[in-house]
């Protein structure tokens, strides 16, 4: 069996570790609050499962146009957004282009690049886990087809501020496209912070932005997610898209999702406050946490990741760590804090 040697080099996406009944699963930086009982009651009426859903996903396309003030052209359903990185990675790039990105950022960034046959080109964080913009704009060359930018950024925690990415987007030639990755973006509090409706506004063809409901709105399970962006683009992305990939079920959770914004924003509101906290006491506990505006911390390991991680789950708590870098803990239960905190106290001492 021949399998194209950059693929078969390529180390497969590990989701976070699952956790046993006693432990608290910080690995995936899911919702830890249940789903919303009107969400339930309406993905329980979905029952029609054995007839193809609306490909296309129109009624959350014309919600989510209304909402971002633009042509249900100008938005693109998928099966996750990551599901839509990769649409379009094969819609911009083949063997010889390029597409760029900071890291450590989100793992699956260099299978992106990957699979259409691209060349990931990597560009190292500053020292506090923040995007290196002008770095990133010296490294766009004529080969460079697109380029991610992830604020928050997953795993490490800081934002890229509307100004700093304004101005990279000046620097990039028109004819990149900018993907902006705002998979967390409901539980940033920063007020500088980019923000994708302001990018949009602008009217910067060239920008892509990300969303998704698997994080602030709790529905990692049903797999959906969505671009804004010029119908252009995202025509390209739906023809590299797997057909019917969005569920019934996927649509109708999404809406009444929207339909409960209010209280699952509530939630949101409930979770940055115990980041806040969890943030501060890992800082007094001696960590160099970087500024965290996702539903997670960072705490930068170094060689010792995996020890420390060992320790974690010695403790019942499953984080996720990378190798030679740090380790991300998602903001989960209130109960876990205590714990998380003292055993992330006991492996400095």
């Amino acid at each position: 069996m021949r399998i194209r040697p950059e693929i078969a080099a390529l180390p497969a996406y590990k989701q976070g570790r699952q956790a046993g009944a006693d432990a608290f699963k910080l690995s995936s930086n899911e919702n830890p609050f249940d789903p919303l009982p009107s969400v339930v009651e309406v993905l329980q009426r979905t029952t029609a499962v054995n007839r193809y859903p609306d490909a296309s996903s129109p009624r959350l396309r014309q919600r989510l146009a209304d909402r971002f003030g633009v042509t249900p052209e100008s938005v693109h359903i998928a099966a996750g957004s990551v599901s839509i990185l990769f649409q379009l990675a094969q819609a911009t790039s083949a063997p010889g282009d390029e597409i760029v990105f900071s890291w450590r950022s989100f793992e699956a960034y260099p299978g992106v690049a990957v699979v259409p046959g691209a060349t990931a080109v990597m560009v190292p964080n500053t020292a506090d886990g923040r995007h290196d913009l002008p770095a990133m704009a010296a490294a766009v060359t004529e080969r460079t087809r697109m380029v991610i930018v992830c604020s928050p950024n997953n795993p490490t925690g800081p934002i890229v501020t509307q100004r700093e990415f304004d101005e990279f987007v000046d620097a990039v030639p028109s004819d990149v496209l900018v993907v902006l990755d705002e998979a967390y973006i409901e539980f940033v509090t920063d007020p500088d912070a980019v923000d994708g409706r302001r990018v949009l506004a602008a009217g910067r063809d060239n920008v892509v932005i990300l969303r998704t409901f698997s994080k602030a709105y709790g529905l990692a399970g049903l797999r959906v997610g969505y671009a804004i962006g010029h119908p252009r683009v995202l025509d390209a992305a739906r023809s590299t898209g797997i057909p019917l990939s969005v569920t019934a079920a996927a649509e109708e959770g999404a809406l009444a999702s929207l339909d409960a914004e209010e209280e699952l924003l509530a939630r949101v509101r409930v979770l940055t406050e115990r980041r806040d906290r969890l943030a501060a006491r890992l800082r007094e506990a001696g960590w160099d946490v970087p500024q965290a505006q996702g539903n997670f911390v960072w705490l930068p390991a170094g060689e010792r990741t995996l020890e420390i991680a060992a320790a974690f789950e010695a403790a019942d708590l499953i984080v996720r760590p990378f190798a030679g870098d740090g380790l991300r803990i998602s903001v989960g239960e209130e109960e876990s804090l205590d714990r998380v905190v003292a055993v992330a106290a006991s492996v400095l001492s």
